[in-house]
């Protein structure tokens, strides 16, 4: 393979592995839409079906490859094929900007009809921190950043004891950084952090710090064998820490009366904030599988239609959201309220159902996006925030 077709197949896995992510997150909003009378929890109750455990269990590769491949493609953003640097700042600030406006503005308008009372602050809000953050640290020495990305991810599981007495800005700082919390009121409307930045800004950072992996001289075989050994590497320290409940996880695991529970219950971590064992198992299975999207050759339809998806991933975000609410209101008014005050499905093969049904009505239109994206993106710049 040249470097030529090796630096379009290793864009080629990105965007196959966020369409992934694409989809696995219309999974977990189908699921908050249409079967919110059952609530899974955080960690997941381990009182509910298996079948709803690992469906939502699922989705939690969502977040962390996503954040992880934003700071991976702003090493590539800054470091494109013709060799010449760019400074990825002033993008990644006016993204990180625009992506709380949408968390602000759009998201929130989205979920109203639910909690009209509550903002909450969530994926978005902390993707668009990270981008800010991001921003002012890749003006850092590369190894600098590394270990500062190593340092959060390990460690910040020591921080969780520390707290903070409401109303002061020490509340308000470590509500942001760390503790998923109400912020305060504005106006009558509460605003809560759901997704607190520090965790996910190491991950962030060491996508930056990961990008090299992808520079045009690293052959495609030493790259698959280097995300190969980060994936097995993070499964296996994984089973040396949540075998004994020595660290990364306040959740303590056991055996259970039956072999699933018992799987589920060592499964089971906390994502808000991510647990180190939560990133261990998400971050290595993301290592895994773009190990091997490293030996995908040639056209495939699939293949084909997750890139696609992957290359617009805020244009689908926005868009999905708003098809789920319409389609939540049609069903309502057609069949009524189902449980309790709400519509909602019947059983968790509904949920994929309902995700297959959304995914394929969203193919065409991400497909054309995409197009229209890589046709006109030189002249119309705005067009890279999506």
């Amino acid at each position: 393979m040249t470097n030529a077709s090796a630096g379009a197949a290793r864009i080629a896995s990105l965007d196959i592995l966020r369409g992934v992510v694409i989809l696995l997150m219309m999974l977990d909003h189908v699921r908050e839409r249409f079967y919110m009378h059952t609530r899974t929890g955080d960690p997941i109750f381990e009182s509910i079906d298996p079948d709803l455990f690992f469906t939502r269990y699922v989705t939690h590769l969502c977040a962390p490859v996503f954040i992880f491949l934003a700071g991976l493609s702003a090493w590539l953003y800054a470091h494109p094929a013709n060799g010449q640097y760019r400074s990825p700042t002033a993008f990644l600030f006016k993204r990180g900007l625009v992506i709380i406006l949408i968390e602000l503005c759009l998201y929130y308008l989205v979920w109203a009809d639910s909690f009209p009372s509550f903002l909450f602050l969530q994926v978005l809000w902390a993707i668009g921190l990270c981008m800010i953050g991001l921003s002012l640290a890749c003006r850092l020495n590369y190894w600098s950043l590394g270990a500062l990305g190593f340092l959060i991810v390990f460690g910040y599981n020591l921080l969780g004891p520390f707290d903070f007495e409401p109303g002061g800005l020490g509340h308000v700082l470590w509500t942001i950084l760390l503790d998923p919390n109400d912020l305060g009121q504005v106006g009558g409307l509460t605003i809560n952090v759901s997704y607190p930045a520090l965790p996910w800004f190491g991950v962030i950072l060491l996508g930056y710090f990961a990008g090299p992996l992808y520079a045009q001289s690293v052959a495609t075989l030493t790259r698959r064998k280097v995300l190969l050994g980060l994936g097995v590497s993070c499964l296996a320290l994984l089973l040396l820490l949540r075998g004994p409940n020595l660290y990364g996880e306040a959740l303590p695991w056991s055996v259970r009366e039956t072999a699933v529970e018992t799987v589920m219950s060592f499964l089971n971590f906390t994502k808000y904030p991510p647990s180190l064992d939560f990133l261990l198992i998400t971050l290595g299975t993301g290592f895994l599988c773009l190990a091997w999207l490293e030996s995908i050759r040639g056209q495939n339809k699939l293949f084909g239609a997750m890139r696609d998806f992957g290359a617009v991933p805020l244009f689908v975000y926005v868009v999905h959201l708003y098809v789920l609410l319409a389609a939540y209101w049609m069903l309502f008014l057609l069949f009524g309220p189902t449980h309790g005050e709400r519509f909602g499905l019947s059983s968790v093969a509904g949920i994929w159902a309902g995700t297959i049904a959304l995914a394929l009505a969203h193919y065409p239109v991400a497909g054309a996006f995409a197009a229209y994206k890589h046709r006109e993106k030189r002249d119309k710049p705005w067009l890279s925030y999506f």
